[in-house]
C-alpha cells in the first residue's frame, strides 16, 4: 500500500511541477485555477488491478517568495504610473506644439525671446510643427487611424475645389455601394458644404 501511495505521490508532483513552469508566481489565484484543474483529472496508475486517482490542490508560495512577488507587483505598478503619465504629457505637449502658433507663443515666452527674429522663424516654426503634427498616441496606432490619415493625405493632394467636389461624390457613392447610407448621406454633407463654401468664393 504504501508503494501504490508513493507511486501516487510522484506521479503528481511530475504533473504539479510541468503544469507550475506554465503559471505566473505573481498572479497566485490563476495559478491555483491552472493547477488545481490539472490535478483533479483522473489518472490511473499501470498496477494489476489498475489504481484511479484525482486529487485537490493548495497552493501558496514562502514567506519570502510572497514578499518577493509583493515587491514586483508594487515596482510594476509604479512604473505604469509613471509611463502612463509620461505617454500623456507627451501626447499633450505634442497636440499643442503641431499648431505653429502654439509653438511660436511659446519661443515668445522665453526668457530675452528676440521679437525681431519673428519673421525669420515663420519657416522653422511651420517645420517643427509638422514634426509633431505626425506624432500620435498611442491608442490612435490603429490601422484606422493609419487610413485616415492616408485619405487625409490623398484629399489634400488635390487643392483643385472641383477635384475635392469629385472626390467626397466618388467616395459618397462607394459608401452607398457598400450598404452605408448613413456614411454616405455624411459623405454627400461635405460635398454639399465644399459646394457653398468654395475656397475660390464661388458657390
Amino acid at each position: 500500500m504504501e508503494e501504490i501511495a508513493g507511486a501516487v505521490r510522484s506521479t503528481l508532483r511530475a504533473a504539479a511541477g510541468k503544469v507550475s513552469k506554465t503559471c505566473d508566481p505573481a498572479d497566485l489565484a490563476s495559478a491555483r485555477d491552472v493547477c488545481g484543474q490539472h490535478l483533479a483529472r483522473l489518472r490511473r496508475l499501470p498496477t494489476d488491478p489498475p489504481v484511479e486517482f484525482t486529487a485537490e490542490l493548495t497552493l501558496d508560495l514562502l514567506p519570502d517568495d510572497r514578499a518577493a512577488v509583493a515587491a514586483l507587483l508594487a515596482a510594476q505598478r509604479r512604473q505604469a504610473v509613471t509611463d502612463l503619465l509620461r505617454r500623456q504629457k507627451t501626447d499633450a505637449l505634442a497636440v499643442e506644439l503641431a499648431n505653429p502658433a502654439a509653438l511660436l507663443a511659446r519661443w515668445i515666452e522665453r526668457d530675452n525671446a528676440d521679437l525681431s527674429q519673428l519673421p525669420t522663424l515663420a519657416d522653422k516654426v511651420s517645420t517643427v510643427a509638422g514634426v509633431f503634427a505626425q506624432h500620435r498616441p498611442e491608442d490612435e496606432r490603429t490601422v484606422e487611424h493609419e487610413a485616415v490619415e492616408v485619405l487625409r493625405e490623398f484629399l489634400s493632394s488635390f487643392p483643385d475645389h472641383t477635384q475635392k467636389q469629385m472626390l467626397y461624390t466618388l467616395l459618397a457613392a462607394g459608401m452607398h455601394s457598400a450598404q452605408r447610407p448613413h456614411h454616405a448621406a455624411k459623405a454627400q454633407a461635405l460635398v454639399n458644404g465644399h459646394v457653398v463654401v468654395d475656397p475660390a468664393g464661388e458657390s
